[in-house]
């Protein structure tokens, strides 16, 4: 039996398929144009695509890349400079401003500061007698005045005494130059077989009396100026001892207005260093005192023995010059006698120069310990560098005030500052045996129990 074939099997699809009803396929159309621009972006405005560029894909090629790293340069020099650039360049300006005014202020102003460290100095020497005083009911307007009465007393008395000394000693010298001359002039014949005869040097005083007629001629052209500066050392002088005056007889106002302006901690801190100050200054400068008044003592007795002229004049020279011109006062005190001693015998000069030798010592390792152990508690290296830069940064009066600001210093860190004991160990003077010995016991004895 035949089969039949399915129908259309055969037949074309083309020629199969019904044909398609234009409203139904555009309908479907739009439907699907609909979904496709709900699911796509929407493009940017024109205006913003001027602005802002795309970002660039990573892709791209190297035009398009470079182009784009150009935008972003030129966005940088769109933002300037840090907004903290220019208030840094004004405050460094000002610091240097500020620094140089600074300098050159203190350089006009040092003259004023160098007296108020004076001033300060000998009112912190004085305060401990106005103190004294004053605690006794006495005012201390007046008690810096007897004070001021008996400085002033005491440094005349040496003044006059020394001067009396060197006018009797040109005197004597004028005097016996004619046989000072003929000592001289033998000795050089005798010692080095030269023909020198006082006529020869008589000859010889016109050209030199013609070059000193010339520097006195200068120096006498010069008395505008000489008087000038004598006018100014004595109106600094001056202001030394006004302001000495009232930072004494002021100094606990003085003290209060200070400490007004710092809390109570810091007052504290301020009263204890202004009180260390005047101890130490004042300790140094009656100590040394205390030394000038015993050795003025011991070189008048030994001056007498030694029949040295001027002995009492020459007693106070060595005493005040040694303790209060720091290290080469000892070397300048101890000349004069030596010198004035030549006069009388070689013999008289040697003998006069081993007793300064001799109490020197005597000084150093017995008296001055004793002596300036609380006031002074420094190693001579130290204080010998401490004159020395002293010296270098204000001149002589530094050499001076040098030692008692140092040792301000010096017992102020040792009030503040905190010290720990040295570890025992051989190279600090423990010796090895006893540590030995130490060990050996505590390793016998063993490890110690702890208490119960």
């Amino acid at each position: 039996m035949a089969q039949t074939p399915a129908p259309g099997a055969d037949d074309d699809p083309a020629e199969s398929a019904e044909p398609a009803n234009p409203t139904t396929a555009g309908a479907a159309a739009a439907a699907d144009t609909a979904d496709r621009a709900e699911s796509s972006p929407a493009p940017p405005p024109d205006d913003a695509s001027h602005d802002h560029a795309p970002a660039p894909a990573t892709g791209g090629t190297g035009s398009t890349g470079g182009g784009k790293r150009g935008d972003g340069g030129v966005r940088g020099d769109r933002q300037g400079m840090p907004p903290w650039l220019p208030r840094a360049f004004v405050l460094a300006a000002a610091t240097v401003v500020a620094f140089g005014a600074g300098l050159w202020l203190l350089d006009r102003l040092r003259g004023l500061l160098l007296l108020l460290v004076i001033s300060l100095f000998l009112a912190f020497a004085i305060e401990p007698g106005v103190n004294w005083l004053a605690a006794r009911g006495w005012r201390r307007g007046l008690a810096t005045g007897l004070m001021f009465v008996l400085l002033t007393v005491l440094v005349l008395g040496f003044v006059v005494a020394l001067g009396s000394v060197v006018i009797k000693q040109t005197t004597t010298l004028v005097d016996n130059a004619p046989r000072y001359a003929d000592q001289v002039i033998d000795w050089i014949n005798r010692s080095f077989g030269a023909r020198l005869s006082r006529h020869t040097l008589v000859g010889k005083i016109p050209a030199v009396s013609g070059e000193l007629s010339k520097h006195l001629s200068g120096l006498a052209g010069n008395v505008w100026g000489i008087g000038v500066t004598t006018l100014g050392v004595l109106f600094q002088g001056l202001g030394v001892l006004l302001f000495t005056f009232y930072l004494s007889a002021e100094g606990p106002r003085f003290r209060r207005t200070v400490c007004s302006l710092l809390p109570p901690r810091r007052q504290r801190h301020v009263l204890r260093a202004w009180t260390i100050a005047v101890d130490k200054t004042g300790g140094y400068i009656y100590s040394r005192a205390l030394l000038a008044a015993i050795s003025a003592v011991f070189h008048y007795a030994a001056l007498t023995l030694l029949d040295v002229p001027y002995a009492l004049t020459l007693a106070i020279w060595v005493g005040v010059v040694s303790q209060f011109i720091p290290t080469v006062g000892t070397y300048l005190a101890g000349a004069a006698p030596v010198l004035i001693a030549l006069t009388q015998a070689p013999s008289t000069a040697l003998w006069t120069l081993l007793f300064v030798i001799a109490y020197q010592q005597f000084e150093n390792y017995v008296l001055q310990p004793r002596i300036t152990a609380r006031t002074l508690d420094m190693h001579p290296a130290v204080a010998f560098g401490v004159v020395i830069a002293g010296a270098a940064i204000i001149g002589p009066i530094g050499a001076v005030l040098s030692l008692p600001l140092v040792a301000s210093l010096q017992a102020f860190l040792d009030a503040y500052v905190r010290r720990y004991d040295v570890v025992e160990d051989h190279p600090t003077g423990t010796r090895p045996g006893k540590r030995t010995e130490k060990r050996t016991e505590s390793r016998r004895e063993g490890p110690a129990r702890p208490p119960v």
